[in-house]
C-alpha cells in the first residue's frame, strides 16, 4: 500500500500544478473556470505551501498529515466564499460531501486492512517467516530471488509497504555487513512488492480506489498480472548481475505463532471474499464487507481475551503463591494484568498516514471546485493522449507520489478504454520504483536499512527499473490488446 511519504524533489511542485488539477462535483454540476480567480490562485499557493512541508517531512520532523488537514480548511473556506460570492451557497456543501464521502469508504476501508495486518504481526505470522527463511542456509543469489518472490507473491495481499518491511529485514539479518548484496536485495524487494500490488485491489492505495470507483472489476486486476511479472523479472535480472553466489554467514533465528494466528489468517481470507463478494454481488461499496470482517476479527479477539484471562486465573489457583496474595491486595488480579485486547492492534495503524489521505482528499477536491480538473484534462488526456498521458503517470508518480496523482486522474475522469484505465492502473503502481523516494516501500526500506539502502544506491539502478517499466507497458499492449477496444463497465 504508498501510504509514507518521504522528502521529494523540488520538481514534484511544478508537477502538481498539473497532475492534481482536483475533482469532479458529485451531482456532475458544471465547474466555473476560477483558475484565474484570486481565490482559486490563493488556494494552489496553500496547496503548494502545504505540499512542501509534506515534501520535507523527514527534514523537520513534521508529520505529514498536519499541514495537508489545515491547508484542506483553508481550501473549502476559500471555495464556499468565492462561490457564495457569485450567488451559489449550494454547489461548494455538495462538493465537499462527496469528497468526504470518498475519504470515509477510503478510510473505513484500510482501518479494517490495517488491523487485520497489526494482528497476523502480533500473533508471530510474520516473525515465523522471516525466521524460517533466515536460518535455511540458502545461498545470497536464492536469497535475493526468493525474497524478491514472496515479496511480489505477498504484497496483493498484505500490502506493499509491510511485505517490504518484512523481506528487507531478511536481507538484512541474511546480508550482515555485506552491504552491496543488501543494497541491490533491498532495490529487488521494492520493486517486486510494488510490481505484486499494481495486479490486486488489496496490494496498493491506488488500485483500492481504482476498484472503489467501480472502473475495474476484482477479477479484472488480474490481467496485469504477466506485465508486473515482466515488471519485476526484468528488473531483478539486470539487477541479480551485481549479486555474488556466496553464502551467508549462519543466523540463528528462532520464532512461534501465537494461539489463534491461522484462525486471523482464516478471517483475513473471509473478511477479503465479503469485501468482493459485497462489491461484484450485491452491488455495495467493498468497505460494507471489510468492516463486517472487523467485527468478526474483534468477536475472535474477545475470544482470545477471555481465554488469557482464563488461564491466568488457573495458573493464579496452581501456584496459590505470593502472586495471589498480592494481586487481592491490589484489587484483584484481572485488572492489573494485561490480557489480548484487539484494540491495541486497531491503535497501531497508520493514523498519521490516514488523516494525510483525509487532507490530500479535500485538498485536491478544494482545487477542482475552482476549476482546475478541466485545465488538467485538458493539457494531459486531450492535448497528448490517453497512451502518453498514462506513462506520463508513471513517472509522476515516482516523483510526486501515487495517491494524489491517482486520485487526479480518477477525479478528472476521462473518456478511456477498460485497457487504458488498466495502463494507468500499472503505470501508477510500479512507477513508483524507480525512485526510492517514489513509494512507501522504498521510503519504508530505507529507514529500515538506514545507510545502505539510499535514494543514490537505487539511483544508480534506475535504468534497469525504467527497463522493466517500459517492459511491462509493451506487455501489457501485447497480451491486453482487446482491452483496448472495450468501454469501461
Amino acid at each position: 500500500m504508498k501510504n509514507t511519504l518521504n522528502f521529494k524533489s523540488a520538481l514534484s511542485l511544478g508537477l502538481i500544478l498539473v497532475m492534481l488539477p482536483g475533482l469532479a462535483l458529485a451531482e456532475a454540476v458544471a465547474v466555473p473556470d476560477l483558475t484565474n480567480h484570486g481565490a482559486g490562485l490563493a488556494a494552489l499557493v496553500v496547496f503548494v505551501i502545504a505540499y512542501s512541508l509534506v515534501i520535507g517531512e523527514e527534514t523537520i520532523h513534521l508529520q505529514k498529515s498536519k499541514p495537508v488537514i489545515v491547508a484542506a480548511g483553508i481550501i473549502w473556506v476559500l471555495v464556499a466564499a468565492t462561490y457564495a460570492s457569485l450567488g451559489d451557497t449550494h454547489t461548494a456543501e455538495v462538493a465537499l460531501q462527496h469528497d468526504l464521502l470518498e475519504f470515509t469508504e477510503l478510510f473505513l476501508f484500510l482501518l479494517a486492512a490495517m488491523t487485520y495486518i497489526n494482528t497476523m504481526e502480533e500473533r508471530g505470522i510474520f516473525d515465523v517467516l522471516r525466521a524460517w527463511l533466515v536460518t535455511r542456509g540458502f545461498s545470497l543469489r536464492k536469497i535475493f530471488w526468493i525474497t524478491g518472490g514472496i515479496a511480489f507473491l505477498l504484497s496483493p495481499i498484505a500490502d506493499n509497504l509491510t511485505t517490504a518491511l518484512l523481506m528487507a529485514t531478511v536481507v538484512i539479518a541474511v546480508g550482515g555487513q555485506n552491504h552491496r548484496f543488501v543494497g541491490l536485495a533491498c532495490i529487488n524487494i521494492v520493486v517486486a512488492a510494488n510490481a505484486g500490488g499494481a495486479f490486486s485491489p488489496f496490494g496498493d492505495i491506488t488500485t483500492l480506489m481504482v476498484w472503489q470507483a467501480g472502473l475495474v472489476q476484482f477479477q479484472e486486476f488480474f490481467a496485469l498480472f504477466l506485465p508486473s511479472v515482466v515488471n519485476w523479472l526484468v528488473t531483478g535480472a539486470l539487477l541479480s548481475l551485481g549479486v555474488k553466489n556466496g553464502q551467508p554467514e549462519d543466523v540463528r533465528d528462532e520464532a512461534i505463532l501465537q494461539h489463534g494466528a491461522l484462525v486471523v489468517v482464516g478471517l483475513f481470507i473471509v473478511t477479503i471474499a465479503m469485501a468482493v463478494a459485497s462489491h461484484n454481488m450485491l452491488h455495495l461499496p467493498p468497505v460494507i464487507g471489510m468492516m463486517t470482517g472487523l467485527g468478526l476479527l474483534k468477536l475472535f479477539g474477545y475470544y482470545l481475551q477471555r481465554r488469557d484471562q482464563k488461564a491466568y486465573a488457573r495458573s493464579e489457583i496452581v501456584a496459590g503463591s505470593a502472586l495471589g496474595i498480592e494481586a487481592s491486595r491490589t484489587g484483584g488480579h484481572a485488572e492489573n494484568k494485561q490480557f489480548y485486547n484487539i484494540y491495541n492492534n486497531l491503535k497501531r495503524a497508520e493514523w498519521d498516514t490516514l488523516m494525510f489521505f483525509y487532507g490530500v482528499i479535500l485538498c485536491v477536491g478544494g482545487l477542482g471546485a475552482f476549476g482546475y480538473l478541466a485545465l488538467g484534462s485538458e493539457i494531459m488526456y486531450t492535448g497528448l493522449g490517453a497512451t502518453t498521458a498514462n506513462i506520463i503517470v508513471g513517472f509522476a508518480s515516482a516523483i510526486v507520489d501515487n495517491i494524489p496523482v491517482m486520485f487526479a486522474v480518477l477525479e478528472m475522469n476521462p473518456d478511456m478504454s477498460h485497457g487504458q484505465w488498466l495502463l494507468v492502473t500499472l503505470t501508477a503502481g510500479v512507477g513508483g520504483s524507480m525512485l526510492s523516494i517514489g513509494s512507501a516501500a522504498g521510503v519504508a526500506v530505507m529507514g529500515q536499512a538506514r545507510g545502505i539502502y539510499t535514494f543514490f544506491t537505487h539511483l544508480k539502478w534506475s535504468w534497469a527499473i525504467v527497463l522493466g517499466y517500459f517492459a511491462s507497458i509493451w506487455v501489457h499492449f501485447l497480451v491486453n490488446a482487446e482491452a483496448f477496444t472495450r468501454p469501461v463497465g
